[in-house]
């Protein structure tokens, strides 16, 4: 999943060509979710309040609510741009759906590691991240929310998968593969909380998380190399 310490956005061409009031949004929303996760890092996310988190970034707690809805969603934000990345590439018949999720993570993977290498500190920004892996792992809530995020992914990729198919959104077939891939996301998430040790250069973590995803990957080939790459494809087999 993706850690708010990092500015993602600065990784999509959307950004280049952004005015000023649509760059002073990203800019206070970057802000918002950054205050916020170091506050939790520093005193749990309990025990901090959205009030406490407007005050920091001097704005109203109203405000904070109309660019996150939730307390949960200043950790971990509604993914709309992987929404969207998930389902271009998944619609791609010309990719399977594991490449097409693999290219995903690999991007994902190598924005992080990109920003660790540029760190002043690699080792205490790798340590940061952990910190915030662990977080989400002990924080109710916040697992709570990150489930509910995984299960809007999985529908959407159904929706998908199931169009390339030629199938149905409630076929069992969608249905599995969408919930075998986006198990992908849980190899990478928790490789990274192994792996970022403060041991490893951001490299070394670059190639044991690629690793372990790509072992993953393998086994599932296996079972989606069957699933229809397209409508007629699908009526074919029927």
């Amino acid at each position: 999943m993706r850690v708010k310490t990092v500015d993602w956005t600065t990784q999509s061409d959307a950004t280049k060509s952004e005015g000023l009031r649509e760059r002073k949004k990203r800019q206070l929303r970057q802000k918002l979710t950054d205050t916020a996760t170091a506050m939790f890092l520093e005193r749990g996310f309990e025990a901090v309040r959205v009030a406490e988190v407007a005050a920091a970034c001097d704005v109203s707690e109203k405000t904070v609510f109309n660019y996150f809805p939730t307390k949960e969603s200043l950790v971990l934000d509604h993914p709309d741009a992987l929404m969207d990345v998930l389902r271009t590439g998944l619609a791609d018949p010309e990719v399977t759906p594991v490449d097409a999720a693999l290219r995903i993570l690999t991007d994902e993977l190598k924005a992080l590691t990109s920003w660790l290498t540029g760190h002043d500190d690699p080792a205490e920004a790798g340590a940061q991240l952990a910190r915030f892996n662990n977080m989400i792992q002990t924080t109710p809530a916040l697992r709570a929310h990150q489930r509910d995020t995984t299960e809007q992914l999985a529908a959407a990729a159904v929706t998908v998968l199931a169009d390339r198919a030629g199938m149905r959104a409630d076929d069992p077939e969608p249905q599995i593969a969408a919930t075998a891939l986006l198990g992908l996301w849980q190899i990478q998430f928790g490789s990274l909380s192994r792996h970022l040790d403060g041991k490893r250069t951001p490299q070394q973590v670059k190639r044991a998380v690629t690793t372990d995803v790509q072992r993953a990957a393998r086994l599932l080939e296996a079972g989606l190399s069957t699933f229809a790459t397209g409508p007629k494809q699908a009526r074919k087999r029927r």
